[in-house]
């Protein structure tokens, strides 16, 4: 049993160390006084000796185990548990603290309160991590005492794991989730009213009232003497890409992440969508070159390949080369697609080099351009100018602000339609769109 090393000294043991020696101090001037400073000395000892066998008596009195998810989500709240069970005879005080991977840069994940003698005890605390890759956690360290609190004693837990921090897997069960139970509505996406047919037929059913007549299949109403109509549903099997840009105008931090995490998070989710949906999905992420491609598929496999080719997605800062990937495009995606392309354009100029790429995947495929608001430059718009630099300053953001729905407006008369968002609407508003796409048939 190892006592250096795990005995620690807590702050009422130094308060009741200072009162001892103010007791002498006052006790050289009185003989009463220095008597009193005695008692308490003898007392003070013989509380530390007691309080130090009292905790050293029993080897292993707390055991503690983290249960952590195998895979953290990125830009979500993650919830981690901590189990405290007590084999010690006497009811104590503990203080436990967890150490987090050096990501957080934190230390405030401490706990403290009581554990009864035979009890156990569950800590549940929040993190959310803003950068995708491998997170370290270290040992769990609890700190107990008893009786007058003064002497602590550490038990340390072994807990040391690694987890990998991948896309939002938190947004993919949630969506994924209401995608199959029909309810993405609750999340803010939008009922999508049919025009016209689908074409691609599903079942002859009886006629109900509220039926289109013109469904209404005369052969089988003369064999069964009643009104059968003809169901159709949703064209299935269409494949549905989503193209990120990695470039460097996708650095642009929010809320902690980049937009390039936001436009990671979204494109997964609605994946995972379009995949419920019986499409076929597919990813391009490119910069000055095409990165990496996981080609459209029904796979069951191909949400997991998806995220795994997410998960390792970096920027090197450089500008992204739209002709090199309007090539590969054209090279690798045969039939024609549903693309949703993340990307950003802060100016009319920027677009003006690219309009020519971005018109001619429009002319084979059904593209639509993700495009980001600037947040602080709405609130700069926003806010009540009280002195001179407040109106430049308002000015300009409004510049910007108008240069970004000129941007919109050039890439509409070009035939490209266009998502205007802001970071924290992204994957509700992408999911609409292609819900819309989808309904309408308008591939």
């Amino acid at each position: 049993m190892k006592i250096i090393g795990s005995i620690y000294l807590s702050k009422n043991f130094f308060w009741a160390l200072g009162i001892l020696i103010l007791a002498f101090v006052l006790g050289s001037m009185s003989p009463f006084v220095l008597g009193i400073a005695r008692v308490l000395m003898a007392l003070y000892v013989l509380i530390v000796i007691a309080e130090s066998v009292q905790l050293y008596r029993v080897n292993d009195g707390i055991i503690s185990a983290r249960n952590a998810p195998a895979r953290l989500s990125n830009g979500d709240e993650n919830h981690i548990y901590i189990l405290l069970k007590s084999d010690l005879p006497y009811d104590c005080r503990f203080e436990l603290i967890d150490e987090l991977p050096v990501q957080f840069q934190s230390r405030d994940k401490t706990f403290s309160g009581l554990l009864g003698s035979g009890t156990e005890k569950t800590i549940q605390y929040i993190i959310r991590p803003v950068d995708r890759g491998e997170y370290s956690f270290g040992n769990i360290n609890i700190y107990i005492s008893t009786l007058t609190h003064m002497i602590q004693r550490r038990y340390q837990s072994e807990a040391g794991e690694m987890v990998k921090v991948y896309p939002s897997i938190i947004q993919v069960k949630k969506y994924s989730f209401l995608a199959i139970s029909d309810h993405l509505q609750d999340a803010g996406i939008k009922k999508i009213r049919k025009i016209g047919h689908n074409y691609e037929f599903d079942q002859i059913r009886e006629f109900v009232t509220g039926d289109d007549v013109r469904s209404i299949n005369w052969k089988a109403t003369a064999r069964s003497s009643q009104l059968m109509v003809n169901q159709y549903q949703d064209e299935k099997s269409q494949d549905v890409y989503t193209i990120i840009n990695k470039g460097r105008v996708m650095q642009m931090p929010f809320e902690g992440l980049t937009l390039l995490d936001y436009a990671i998070n979204s494109s997964l989710v609605m994946l995972n969508t379009a995949f419920a949906k019986d499409d076929h999905p597919g990813l391009i992420t490119f910069n000055k070159e095409v990165a990496a491609m996981v080609p459209a598929s029904k796979k069951k496999t191909q949400i997991t390949t998806v995220l795994e080719t997410l998960y390792n997605q970096e920027t090197d800062f450089s500008e992204a080369d739209y002709s090199k990937l309007t090539y590969w495009v054209r090279k690798k995606i045969k039939k024609r697609a549903l693309i949703f392309l993340y990307t950003n354009f802060e100016g009319l100029v920027s677009l003006e080099r690219e309009i020519e790429h971005l018109k001619t995947m429009a002319r084979y495929q059904r593209l639509i351009v993700v495009l980001f608001k600037n947040v602080e430059l709405d609130s700069l718009v926003n806010h009540q100018s009280e002195d001179l630099e407040d109106i430049y300053t308002k000015t300009i953001a409004t510049k910007f602000q108008l240069e970004k729905q000129l941007i919109v407006k050039e890439l509409n008369k070009h035939g490209i339609d266009t998502i205007l968002t802001s970071p924290q609407d992204l994957t509700v508003n992408s999911i609409n769109k292609y819900l819309e796409i989808k309904k309408r048939g308008l591939l």
